[in-house]
């Protein structure tokens, strides 16, 4: 959710609108879903697919390095999104383990497209000129200032990944800003020990400092090292994507917004939150435990009046043979006859509490002494 003022004070606007026309482009298993893009007068609401798996920065952090077939298997989807994109056009120019997510099953996931850019950006030397990423993952082309390839930049980052995937730490970095450039320029690349032939040799042909003879995607493709348990990607490729919507998103005409309705939350005391979380539940403090004596419970709620929910109570036991007997707010029935597990009772009380506008029911069986079924009902109502 995007604060409409926000956005438009900060001169924010190209910017998102980038974002979301970029996303919304990319169609990919390896690249963060946008599903819908909507508008109200203060607010813009991006509605993106859940990923929850956290960045895969954190896994790095959390385990050191990662395993050689492990690291493959994620550069092998990074290549996967990354070369989509660039078919479709756009040049993502700030990839790095913080942009790359984990779902629930461990796919990978490239997100955040706020610095990317389109082809058709370019200008007519066919370059982009923005310098723009982390300076870590930057490509030394970037850092010269003098126009650079969109996909052959991207390429460079997904080696700098590859490498922190496998050692653990980044290939070029210093404190000072300047001697860092320095390293990234000259792309001397120390590989670790454990670094494999078939990686370093990969890894090397990447951070390869002049753009026109580093390695494409499309060599990535066709490299020994990368192709072992390789498997592409299942895309479908949709129909040409709309983006008016985009446009419509930003624009301030009634047709185009959406209605923000802001409903009341339903109104729980501590007792009923309690009672609908099994981990905090304190009936054990009130109630002695038997050995071998399972409870099930059952709570709803109604608007109904107590006297409506004990009259309706009384009215449906009745016929049933059921003996009714009522005291101050206690109503008790009992089957007058004795069935295959003995006599079915039901007891039902009325507690009166201030404040209080829920009135809960609360049915338990207890089993384990096989000739009895008891139902107990508890009802709370405002004084």
């Amino acid at each position: 959710v995007l604060d409409r003022n926000h956005v438009l004070r900060h001169k924010m606007v190209e910017q998102i609108k980038r974002e979301i026309a970029t996303m919304k482009l990319i169609r990919h298993p390896n690249v963060v879903q946008l599903h819908e893009v909507m508008a109200s007068k203060s607010k813009i609401y991006m509605v993106l697919e859940f990923v929850e798996g956290g960045e895969l920065f954190d896994k790095i952090v959390n385990s050191g390095k990662l395993g050689e077939d492990e690291a493959r298997r994620y550069f092998h989807q990074l290549i996967n999104a990354v070369d989509y994109c660039h078919s479709r056009g756009v040049y993502h120019r700030d990839l790095k383990p913080e942009n790359l997510l984990l779902d629930s099953y461990g796919a990978l996931k490239v997100s955040d497209f706020g610095l990317s850019a389109f082809s058709p950006q370019t200008k007519e030397d066919g370059l982009l000129h923005t310098a723009c990423g982390t300076p870590n993952y930057v490509a030394p082309e970037v850092l010269a200032d003098k126009g650079y390839d969109g996909m052959a930049a991207d390429v460079w980052s997904c080696g700098i990944i590859l490498f922190v995937l496998m050692a653990g730490y980044l290939p070029f970095d210093d404190p000072n800003l300047m001697t860092l450039y320095k390293l990234i320029t000259r792309a001397n690349v120390s590989c670790p020990p454990w670094f494999s032939t078939g990686a370093r040799n990969l890894i090397k042909r990447i951070l390869d400092p002049n753009p026109h003879t580093r390695i494409t995607i499309a060599q990535i493709l066709e490299d020994e090292w990368f192709k072992k348990d390789y498997k592409p990607p299942h895309s479908e490729h949709n129909e040409d994507v709309s983006l008016e919507d985009v446009d419509a998103a930003f624009d301030s005409s009634e047709e185009h917004l959406v209605a923000e309705r802001r409903e009341k939350p339903e109104s729980m005391n501590a007792f009923a939150l309690i009672s609908r979380s099994e981990g905090f539940n304190l009936g054990n403090l009130f109630e002695k435990e038997m050995m071998g004596m399972v409870k099930r419970e059952t709570s709803f709620a109604s608007q109904r009046t107590p006297q409506e929910i004990m009259s309706k109570i009384e009215e449906a036991c009745g016929p049933l043979g059921f003996n009714v007997r009522k005291q101050n707010y206690k109503m008790k029935l009992k089957g007058d006859k004795t069935g295959r597990k003995g006599h079915l009772s039901v007891a039902t009380e009325r507690f009166l509490r201030l404040l209080q506008h829920s009135i809960w029911l609360n049915f338990v069986k207890l089993e384990g002494t096989p000739w009895s079924f008891t139902v107990s009902t508890r009802i709370s109502h405002q004084n």
